[in-house]
């Protein structure tokens, strides 16, 4: 986690000396998805992660114009009903906060419209997971964390752009282990792990500041 800060300052700090700098800004829906652990008839749970708005924002060094570096932070606030044992079976309707750091690599590629530019990228980083118990008590944990994404830029003019996109999130082995659901804070005790999976739609904006900008170089032949 701390080498992960380490490197988010570095390029924080690169990135506003550069040219080729833009400032991404994410919202998008995520769906369902569920997840479970089944040890025996007294350890286990199965819960899903409902979906709802992720946001975000991430600052981007973009090289070439052609590839991209960036530094993503995004929050999910959401609710997770479980089906657990605790010394019997119950249930309960848990608050799940998910904050994800995580370091981008972005590809861009040019059409014919310089307004219009497609990218796709991965994202690599940690996902903390803030889980509150109906009875009030808490419990935190920070798992590794990565995202997919496909898309579009649409350019209104050289500073301002419309981001239309598809995603997918993931934390391996995002619950259970050291984050269980369970009343006391340490819930079930299922000893296996189950990796998380959201799938989202949705867009955001681009700004981009000196350079950013995809510009069309024009082949021989064009008009």
């Amino acid at each position: 986690m701390k080498k992960l800060l380490v490197i988010c300052l570095v390029l924080a700090f690169y990135t506003s000396r550069s040219q080729g700098v833009r400032l991404n800004g994410y919202a998008m829906y995520v769906f369902d998805d569920q997840v479970e652990s089944y040890g025996s008839s007294t350890s286990y749970y199965n819960t899903t992660i409902k979906g709802g708005l992720v946001w975000g924002v991430g600052l981007e060094y973009v090289v070439h114009e052609s590839n991209g570096i960036e530094l993503l932070y995004m929050r999910q606030d959401t609710k997770a009903p479980t089906s657990y044992y605790d010394v019997g079976d119950k249930s309960g309707d848990f608050d799940v906060a998910i904050n994800w750091i995580m370091l981008g690599f972005n590809r861009y590629q040019k059409f014919d419209n310089d307004k219009i530019e497609g990218f796709g990228g991965l994202s690599l980083g940690t996902a903390i997971f803030d889980v509150k118990n109906p009875n009030g008590s808490s419990r935190s944990a920070t798992k590794f964390g990565w995202g997919l994404k496909l898309g579009v830029n649409i350019y209104a003019s050289e500073k301002f752009g419309i981001k239309l996109q598809t995603s997918l999130l993931s934390a391996a082995q995002g619950v259970g282990g050291s984050l269980y659901f369970g009343t006391g804070g340490a819930g079930a005790g299922a000893g296996t792990y189950s990796s998380m999976l959201q799938f989202g739609l949705g867009g955001g904006i681009v700004i981009p500041f000196g350079g950013g900008t995809p510009k069309h170089t024009q082949q021989p032949g064009q008009m």
